[in-house]
């Protein structure tokens, strides 16, 4: 057989299998947000043990992570987002022509046994709670963070729902610029130090930690396409491109991935996308407490043919 026939097997190898043409195992970038950091996380690992592949994992605020590729030119093989929004408003066209809605979730107020006001708080009351003398909340940059704008748009809708004019205002006042960070992830820890006594977080978020949460009305938790009308009235702007800015309207939570127009490993990334929409990928986050989709959908066009179930 000739050097150059040997050399086209040895390609053809690499593009189907786990290894590149050296040998050496294939490489699967994935930037997610930080809220997706266990579920993918535990994806990634069954993935590389079945595949045979290595997997590397950037875990950021979804704005922020979107701002990897817009402003930092870091292009992984797969982006998967807290907000399907993003990819309309900071990715496409020129960097992914196409996304696959996978999960959905819902805005919560995670505690512990510890927080203020514990035994006594509910769906009815969490607004008056969070307004009392020495209770801390903490929330999430709305400019690097879905998880900080939704926060905003739950505080707005609150205040239309119980019909409470400056409600709002008020809430954010008790959430001053000291009780932010980065990501929802980063909250988590200072609730379990008892340096937050709530934090706005996902449900998703809460179940895997094991955390305690006080559910709110459907009418304001970004959970019930039901209510999409409802959840319109609200909006926040952050920064976009640049120096531009971006609105983001309330809408039910809709958690989103694609595979990058440049992505440098595409084939082992379709191949990862196509297992974790697959009932055995779903399983995988559902166990982590994702709420996984049984029908993924696709937005936009360009994706390969069969990487839906």
């Amino acid at each position: 057989m000739s050097r150059f026939w040997i050399l086209a097997w040895m390609l053809a190898v690499a593009a189907c299998g786990g290894s590149d043409a050296r040998g050496a195992p294939a490489t699967l970038v994935v930037f997610n947000a930080g809220s997706l950091a266990r579920p993918l996380r535990a994806a990634l690992d069954t993935f590389a043990a079945r595949e045979g592949v290595e997997v590397l994992q950037e875990s950021a605020g979804s704005l922020e992570t979107a701002r990897k590729l817009t402003e930092l030119g870091k292009v992984p093989d797969v982006i998967a987002l807290a907000d399907e929004d993003v990819f309309p408003q900071l990715l496409m066209p020129a960097f992914t022509s196409s996304y696959v809605r996978f999960a959905h979730n819902r805005m919560v107020l995670a505690y512990t046994a510890r927080s203020q006001h514990a035994a006594t708080i509910t769906g009815d009351n969490w607004w008056d709670v969070l307004q009392r003398p020495g209770v801390e909340t903490g929330r999430s940059d709305p400019q690097l963070d879905p998880n900080g704008y939704r926060t905003l748009l739950v505080l707005q809708l609150a205040e239309r729902h119980y019909g409470r004019p400056g409600l709002a205002a008020a809430l954010l006042q008790a959430m001053p610029a000291r009780n932010v960070r980065p990501k929802e992830a980063d909250l988590v820890g200072m609730l379990q130090a008892g340096e937050f006594d709530y934090i706005w977080s996902y449900e998703s978020m809460a179940r895997s930690i094991g955390l305690p949460f006080v559910r709110l009305p459907d009418a304001i938790d970004l959970s019930s396409p039901v209510d999409s009308a409802f959840y319109a009235t609200a909006s926040v702007r952050v920064r976009g491109k640049g120096t531009d800015s971006v609105t983001f309207t309330g809408r039910p939570i809709v958690y989103a991935l694609a595979v990058p127009t440049a992505a440098p490993h595409r084939a082992v990334a379709e191949r990862f996308v196509r297992w974790l929409l697959s009932p055995s990928g779903r399983a995988v986050l559902r166990a982590q407490g994702l709420d996984a989709l049984d029908a993924p959908s696709v937005a936009g066009t360009g994706l390969p043919a069969g990487i839906l179930p």
